[in-house]
């Protein structure tokens, strides 16, 4: 999907390359670990997450190997001294390496929450060090992109969302990416043709002011794109003035209607939509265009959206670019990638614990996984266990707090959130297709009380430890607060 055509294995961090230089030559790279991706703040101040991306980790995994080139270039770089930076017999360790790891996931689409893993990465230290960056880049703003997508969707009230935002995003993957992750969130659609050609995405797109700009007249401009594009004419009415603007638009229609045709839709990109699209509404019902549709953009988003509804706005279609593509107001969901066990080779995995003077940054030990529960159709809470312990009992305890308590009640089922996507180095999962993820994103809001789904100040979902991993962290915590720093 990254249209670079080249090795992409050296997408990540030279820190991560050191530590891999300074494990081999002092031999931990013989360990093996256990990671886990997560993030510790819903994004957007709301009250979900929608996992994406994962998809394209996987495309990354498959072709992730160091060819010489790769090589040829990391035999270059030289400290600030000038000295050669790795040792050529390390090089030829990494011409060896193989992303020989199991990994679990959660599908794409999945709604998930602060805390707990989306991903989880097991096996020999180095490969799971080197893949600590691009697997947050891949996941991290995928993640974030699909959540927007999400909650405009939400705004939209089942109204077509259109992904409008090619020539504002950042470079030419994050445009395909954030049409991918956007389609996944619940777009109906991107304008971005090369993300279609690619990812199999509807393209969808009406014309530009240049188009009116380029003749004497407006509805001569109208009247040219209809006779070119008869079979999908959305007009773009605002170029000198909106109101003149549908008047031309619905002569069109009648000169498109005298041929068999209809008149798609109108787009209004500036001004007060609201009065606009109503005005726009009347004239059209007026002029026996009921079924066209009225299309609005300019620098949309989900509050913008919500409060064009709650005015009453009679826009039923709406494209949404900046906003959307470049995450808005959040730049990124801070996800991070934490060892939470070590091993060595053939013995029982140890687990490992990061401390921090913020509560939120406190990691959680162990081979961690998420069993969600259903009660009487609506998620009840998520519980995060450690595999080699199993479920203790269906209490969760807040890890942010452990004062907040939930107990499942009997009678509820459950599903376990992680599934494995890749073993000892193979892939074992097969993503489905981009619209079956875009329809699991829906079926999994759809199991969250409406309050969690809200914009202002939303319910905080249950999400907690099973009582015996708090009871192993809470011992680790105050076990490495009296242990002397060396």
């Amino acid at each position: 999907m990254v249209p670079y055509g080249q090795s992409l294995t050296l997408l990540t961090d030279l820190y991560q390359l050191t530590m891999a230089s300074a494990a081999w030559k002092s031999g931990a790279d013989e360990r093996e670990a256990v990671f886990h991706l997560l993030f510790r703040r819903a994004p957007f101040g709301g009250g979900f997450t929608i996992a994406a991306g994962l998809a394209t980790a996987l495309d990354f995994l498959s072709g992730w190997r160091f060819g010489d080139d790769d090589l040829e270039y990391l035999r270059s770089v030289r400290t600030a001294q000038g000295e050669t930076l790795f040792e050529a017999a390390f090089l030829d360790y990494l011409r060896r390496l193989e992303p020989k790891l199991d990994i679990d996931a959660v599908p794409e689409g999945t709604a998930v929450f602060p805390q707990e893993p989306i991903l989880r990465v097991s096996g020999p230290v180095v490969p799971c060090m080197l893949l600590e960056t691009p697997l947050l880049t891949l996941l991290n703003f995928q993640t974030l992109i699909a959540t927007k997508a999400a909650r405009v969707c939400l705004a939209a009230r089942g109204e077509p969302v259109l992904e409008f935002g090619l020539r504002r995003a950042q470079g030419v993957d994050g445009a395909i990416s954030a049409a991918r992750a956007a389609f996944i969130g619940g777009c109906a659609g991107t304008s971005n043709v090369l993300a279609g050609k690619l990812l199999g995405i509807p393209v969808s797109g009406t014309h530009a002011h240049s188009w009116v700009m380029l003749f004497d007249g407006q509805r001569e401009a109208f009247a040219e794109y209809a006779r070119a594009m008869p079979h999908n004419v959305v007009l773009l009415v605002d170029t000198y003035d909106s109101a003149r603007g549908i008047d031309d638009a619905i002569e069109v229609g009648r000169m498109l209607r005298a041929q068999g045709r209809d008149l798609t839709g109108v787009r209004l990109d500036s001004g007060d939509l609201a009065w606009l699209s109503i005005e726009a509404r009347k004239k059209l019902d007026a002029a026996g265009f009921e079924k066209t549709n009225i299309l609005a953009s300019n620098e949309l988003d989900e509050h913008l959206i919500e409060s064009l509804k709650l005015q009453g706005a009679r826009i039923n279609v709406w494209g949404v670019g900046t906003r959307l593509v470049t995450g808005g107001d959040e730049a990124a969901l801070g996800g991070v990638f934490k060892l939470s066990a070590v091993r060595e080779p053939g013995g029982r995995f140890r687990p490992r614990i990061k401390l921090s003077e913020q509560t939120a940054k406190i990691s959680v030990p162990g081979v961690l996984q998420v069993r969600r529960f259903i009660a009487n159709g609506e998620a009840a809470g998520d519980l995060i266990y450690d595999v080699e312990d199993g479920v203790s009992a269906p209490t969760l305890i807040d890890p942010l707090d452990p004062t907040r308590r939930k107990t499942i009640p009997p009678g509820a089922t459950h599903l376990d959130l992680l599934v494995p996507v890749w073993r000892g180095g193979q892939q074992v999962y097969r993503p489905p297709p981009l619209p079956e993820s875009r329809a699991h994103t829906q079926s999994q809001l759809a199991l969250f009380h409406p309050g969690i789904k809200r914009f202002v100040n939303p319910h905080t979902y249950p999400v907690g430890l099973d009582p015996v991993l708090h009871e192993r962290r809470t011992r680790m915590i105050l076990e490495a607060r009296k242990r002397p720093l060396s």
